[in-house]
């Protein structure tokens, strides 16, 4: 049940950006445990003046390029996968849409069951049954 936010800067073609959201959902499925249809992003676009980063803070150097993914989860995850997903969607960002490893940040929040209400006016996730019906579709 992640949801992901990517932020960049404007001016990327709609294959980019397709590119990387469809690497950052295959590096969840293969590293974290999230069904392939669990997919829920949204990308924001910004201005060379609205989206700041420091160069070369713990890696880099960073260019115009650089990407921030933004993972919020509910169910916490063990070090060594998030580790897993940190080299993966590396790894599979390089591949497509061709972004450097050094251009890519990526923060994961988690939260609690009831943080999250996929519709209908009610929190899914604190039903038991839960699973069963996201594995089964709607019910």
């Amino acid at each position: 049940m992640p949801f992901v936010r990517i932020s960049l800067r404007k001016g990327k073609s709609p294959d980019y950006l397709t590119a990387l959201a469809d690497s950052i959902q295959r590096a969840l499925v293969e590293t974290f445990d999230v069904p392939e249809n669990d997919r829920f992003q949204t990308i924001h676009q910004h201005d060379e003046n609205e989206l700041i980063f420091d160069r070369t803070y713990l890696s880099g150097p960073r260019s115009a390029d650089f990407v921030y993914i933004s993972i919020t989860i509910g169910r916490p995850r063990t070090a060594e996968m998030k580790a897993a997903l940190y080299r993966r969607l590396a790894e599979l960002l390089a591949q497509s849409p061709g972004l450097r490893p050094e251009d890519v940040m990526i923060v994961i929040s988690t939260s609690a069951p009831e943080d999250w209400s996929f519709g209908d006016g009610i929190a899914q996730m604190t039903d038991p049954d839960w699973r069963l019906r996201a594995v089964g579709g709607r019910q």
